[in-house]
């Protein structure tokens, strides 16, 4: 009985040693986390560096080689509200959350969708826009097609952007299709101008566009967008501090319609495209 008595008056004295420490080392322990966030990190820096890849009317370069697009305009206003500069780093699509997790940039602003498998490498602010899927196809080979099942067939050939959210829908909606991917958004375009392929999936409003400028190849076989996925901007894992401002950002700056007018320009109007070649 007297050894029970010993051993629980020792365990009741090494509680309250913790509990005395504990504070303090809790104290030290969250001083760390803030100091080692990215958002410290590029305070301190004056740089807010911003994976993206090219795509229009989302990211693309003008005549005189300044990028200029919608998630261009998000990321030069969040940099300019932080009070840092702004260093863009272009990167090809598939590789772009490996190039996050390793250090190349602090965070992907580029029209990334929010997925499940995703947020299983990266976290996810909340939206900032949603997107959606669109189909444009070539005229002789696709002639007459009119639903998306027309083009789920073997016969079929469908080009989209390789790790993008329109090659999964391509795989979801004509898995019977054959598929071709690649890294850049105007090599599947020019796959289906020069009848390589029936048809392009691609986010809108770039098949409506790319319908207009090539009137004579190409068409919108169905109207609007047949998916709808929330963007949000992608950081790593485990900092809740840079993922709890860039929220709050996207809140005050959704509240003051800022998000809404930009959005409006780049995918209502064209009248930004004779700044591009």
């Amino acid at each position: 009985m007297q050894k029970q008595t010993r051993l629980l008056a020792i365990a009741m004295l090494l509680s309250i040693i913790a509990g005395l420490a504990g504070p303090s080392s809790a104290g030290e322990l969250q001083q760390q986390l803030v100091q080692e966030s990215t958002i410290e990190q590029v305070m301190k820096r004056g740089t807010l560096r911003v994976g993206m890849s090219t795509f229009v009317p989302w990211a693309m370069k003008d005549k005189t080689g300044k990028l200029i697009g919608f998630e261009i305009d998000v990321a030069r206003q969040l940099a300019a509200d932080m009070g840092v500069k702004i260093e863009f780093v272009p990167t090809k699509w598939a590789g772009i959350i490996p190039a996050l997790l390793t250090g190349k940039f602090d965070v992907i602003i580029g029209g990334m969708s929010v997925r499940p498998d995703r947020n299983l490498k990266v976290n996810f602010s909340l939206p900032y826009d949603y997107a959606g899927q669109s189909i444009v196809a070539n005229k002789k080979m696709a002639a007459g097609f009119s639903r998306l099942t027309d083009f789920n067939r073997p016969d079929v050939t469908i080009a989209a952007r390789l790790g993008s959210t329109a090659a999964d829908a391509a795989n979801k909606y004509m898995p019977a299709a054959k598929k071709k991917f690649f890294d850049d958004e105007a090599q599947v375009i020019q796959e289906v101008v020069n009848g390589r392929a029936h048809a392009a999936v691609a986010s809108a409003p770039l098949p409506a566009f790319q319908a207009i400028k090539y009137p004579d190849q190409l068409f919108l076989p169905i109207t609007g967008t047949f998916t709808k996925e929330p963007i949000g901007f992608a950081v790593r894992k485990g900092d809740f501090d840079t993922l709890n401002y860039f929220n709050n950002w996207i809140r005050v700056t959704e509240a003051k319609g800022w998000l809404a007018e930009r959005k409006q320009y780049w995918f209502e109007t064209k009248d930004w495209e004779g700044k591009i070649k």
